[in-house]
């Protein structure tokens, strides 16, 4: 395959959770509140407007100025990609969920999935076996979402680009297990297929896709882990890692020493039933 930066017309911008920079991994980070502000307000108003086209969402659920605004994006890390009139043309973020003791700390407990009759206690035991096993890996867990593109990129490259992007961020910074819930208006679910995702497993079978009332379409919840896209992007992984390194990323306020995703300090106790382990499993971090 040809090298993915060379075909791109777009340049990475990265956001930090507040307090966060990682500054021996990225090489150009910026202390600049006002303009992480500006940025993240920038990409909450861009999901939004692509959000409302699509009938993802009313316009009710927009601020006054247009943004689509949640509280997870305060504790997310964004992967913005800019063109070259600094316009954002896509934008995934991830938000980093280690610490949660179990599902009902998660925000993907908020998906449809989650109150049907049948499959709501299967997908929550299949959720809460993932995060235990990031714990046992000493990898982190968390999930992707907030996933936009113009529609003028939506036949290029980026859709994929930033999704491997967000995959190299992961890789960067330690590695994780995690959750996306996708849609398939747009094909998006399968084109995440495709790329690595897989269905969650419940007793070796794949739960349904489910329809979801609150964005008017089929879903489908699927995991990931960052260390194993599709074997056919792996060396785009590998250098989009090398792109997302020397990328601007631009932090909220000085971050403390990097020491790596801190991975919590032991497994709750709730998840360890039937696994031979106590609670008691040194803290870890890389």
């Amino acid at each position: 395959m040809a090298a993915l930066s060379k075909r791109a017309h777009t340049r990475f911008v990265v956001l930090p959770p507040s307090g966060v920079a990682a500054s021996n991994i990225f090489r150009s980070v910026e202390l600049d509140a006002h303009g992480h502000d500006e940025l993240l307000a920038g990409m909450q108003r861009f999901r939004g407007a692509m959000y409302l086209r699509d009938g993802a969402i009313q316009a009710s659920d927009l601020t006054p100025d247009g943004r689509h605004r949640v509280e997870v994006d305060l504790r997310s890390w964004h992967v913005l990609s800019v063109d070259r009139n600094d316009e954002i043309c896509a934008c995934l973020r991830f938000v980093d969920e280690t610490r949660a003791a179990g599902f009902d700390d998660l925000l993907i407990r908020h998906a449809a999935l989650s109150g049907h009759p049948d499959l709501g206690d299967r997908f929550r035991r299949a959720v809460e076996q993932t995060m235990l096993e990031a714990h046992l890996m000493c990898m982190s867990f968390g999930e992707v979402g907030g996933w936009a593109v113009a529609e003028s990129h939506r036949h290029t490259l980026e859709p994929l680009r930033i999704v491997l992007a967000t995959y190299a961020l992961l890789e960067l910074l330690g590695g994780s297990l995690g959750v996306a819930t996708a849609t398939y208006r747009h094909e998006s679910a399968p084109m995440l297929r495709r790329i690595g995702l897989g269905g969650v497993l419940s007793g070796g079978e794949e739960l349904p896709s489910y329809y979801d009332p609150t964005y008017g379409c089929q879903m489908q919840v699927l995991q990931f882990d960052s260390r194993h896209p599709n074997p056919k992007y792996r060396a785009w992984v590998t250098e989009l890692q090398s792109d997302l390194a020397g990328a601007r990323v631009v932090s909220r306020q000085a971050p403390p020493i990097w020491t790596g995703i801190p991975v919590a300090e032991s497994l709750p106790a709730r998840l360890l039933p039937g696994l031979g382990l106590t609670p008691h499993v040194p803290a870890s971090t890389w």
